[in-house]
């Protein structure tokens, strides 16, 4: 991740007065984080908001992304490793049953 878009997403986690008091992006689970960046692209796709309100929004849906990225990365990893666990003990067996 760049530095910009690391300052960026470290502002947008913030809960102050321009976010509404919405919880740090940070906090959010993964479903939380989906849901609010599916109303972030509805809002922003209908229009009508000014320049700023709509920075301000679009910086928030890029950390809603990544937020649901990591969590997605980190469930993939934990797929793979009970997957690799898995295949280990399952060439044990088989190793057992050569003997």
């Amino acid at each position: 991740m760049s530095p910009q878009r690391a300052a960026k997403n470290s502002a947008s986690q913030r809960t102050d007065a321009s976010d509404g008091g919405r919880p740090p992006v940070d906090e959010l689970g993964y479903e939380q984080a989906r849901d609010e960046l599916t109303d972030v692209v509805a809002t922003l796709e209908r229009g009508g908001l000014d320049l700023d309100a709509s920075l301000v929004l679009w910086e928030r849906g890029e950390a809603l992304a990544d937020r649901c990225e990591a969590h997605l990365t980190g469930a993939r990893e934990r797929i793979e490793a009970v997957l690799n666990d898995g295949a280990e003990l399952d060439g044990e067996d088989a190793s057992e049953e050569d003997n």
